[in-house]
């Protein structure tokens, strides 16, 4: 429940955000297939969803720490492609690609506005200090899951769609399997690097800026030798 001290979502935004997906899943479940759902954005798609109309100060900060820098990067790929032409990390390269449909590009559109509409929600609901642990946690489910249930890169000519080396657990890219060391343990690599390089350094700077919006305020009952 938010603190008293919140304000509620308007009823506006949890609509147009629940008409999106209403949207997007649909058309991301049958184009991408299921496995496409581990991925750590659209997870956080979902889980927003019910942190808007639970209004859970938990469930906001959990996707806050777990993809607002990595999406941030992506704005900023998109941003600096947008006006310069050039690329940085490559991450946003398939939004100018005129060969995917612009309907397909305005529903990934949601890289770059889901990051700030999470700070907005830890904003106005505070931040939960659990989230980091939270999201530690879930991060070592989903991350052995992505790789027991993804295929390695490239997607079969087949289905060049499909979605394989969901949340990188078979190296950076999409179109060749990571040498450096045994598969495995590459995974084992990344359950200890992102919370180690994205989520407690996100907790610490939202427990900075939002972590006192974010107490709860529980009455507290007199003791009875008050009340005599």
């Amino acid at each position: 429940m938010p603190s008293s001290r919140a304000s509620t979502i308007p009823l506006g935004v949890k609509v147009v955000y629940t008409a999106f997906l209403c949207v997007l899943v649909p058309y991301y479940w049958k184009t991408y297939g299921p496995a496409n759902f581990l991925w750590f954005c659209d997870v956080a798609l979902l889980v927003t969803l019910a942190a808007l109309w639970l209004e859970s100060s938990l469930l906001a900060s959990m996707q806050a720490v777990a993809i607002v820098v990595p999406q941030m990067l992506w704005v900023l790929d998109f941003g600096l492609q947008l006006f310069t032409g050039r690329k940085f990390f490559g991450l946003a390269e398939y939004m100018f690609d005129s060969g995917i449909p612009l309907f397909v590009r305005g529903l990934s559109s949601f890289h770059g506005w889901l990051p700030f509409l999470l700070v907005w929600l830890v904003w106005r609901l505070g931040y939960d200090r659990r989230a980091w642990i939270v999201q530690t946690v879930a991060a070592w489910l989903l991350l052995p899951a992505s790789f027991l249930l993804t295929d390695p890169p490239p997607p079969p000519p087949e289905n060049p769609a499909a979605a394989v080396n969901v949340n990188w657990v078979y190296g950076p890219g999409k179109t060749a399997v990571q040498t450096w060391m045994a598969p495995e343990l590459f995974v084992g690599v990344l359950m200890i690097g992102f919370p180690i390089i994205i989520y407690f350094p996100s907790h610490l700077a939202f427990n900075a800026l939002f972590g006192k919006r974010g107490e709860s305020v529980v009455p507290v009952m007199p003791r009875s030798s008050e009340v005599e």
